[in-house]
């Protein structure tokens, strides 16, 4: 089941959070150094934001997030933003990514004047670039050593899906 998440869902979402920084460091700007001791109630009040924050629940587990940030300033209104997607090794290959990010575009649809959505995916992730190829996101840019994780340097793509 795919929903967004609630102020109540924060602990889960942490949890899930620093799971995804230690098992997939290169795949986020933040650390799990840098959030291992960021208290709930920053993720309750992010979840009462502007932002959509889906989850994906398997048998009332979280297992899979993603975000869609929408921009707010005048000039930028026309697009938003995927963040921190992310799902569970178990359930990787079920549809459950998938899933996640049709529920953000199709948000991002009911949001008036967005034409574009952007994300950004470290180069050597080629399952989650196949998968946003596959839901029509195009490269636009490559920025080189974007991260620098454990003394490796990581490129970063820039795609964006035009609505």
């Amino acid at each position: 089941m795919i929903r967004l998440l609630e102020p109540a869902d924060a602990k889960l979402y942490a949890e899930l959070r620093l799971e995804a920084l230690q098992e997939n460091p290169e795949a986020f700007s933040a650390s799990f150094e840098e959030e291992k001791d960021r208290p709930i109630q920053h993720y309750e009040e992010r979840f009462q934001q502007k932002h959509y924050n889906f989850g994906a629940f398997d048998e009332g587990k979280l297992v899979g997030v993603v975000s869609l940030v929408p921009e707010t300033k005048l000039k930028l209104k026309h697009k938003a933003n995927i963040f921190a997607v992310y799902v569970t090794p178990s359930h990787r290959g079920k549809g459950v990514g998938k899933a996640l990010l049709e529920a953000a575009i199709n948000q991002a649809k009911q949001i008036e004047g967005i034409t574009r959505i952007n994300i950004a995916v470290v180069s050597v992730n080629h399952e989650a670039k196949a998968l946003y190829k596959r839901l029509g996101f195009e490269t636009f840019g490559i920025e080189e050593k974007a991260l620098k994780v454990k003394n490796v340097y990581l490129d970063e793509e820039y795609m964006v899906l035009t609505l």
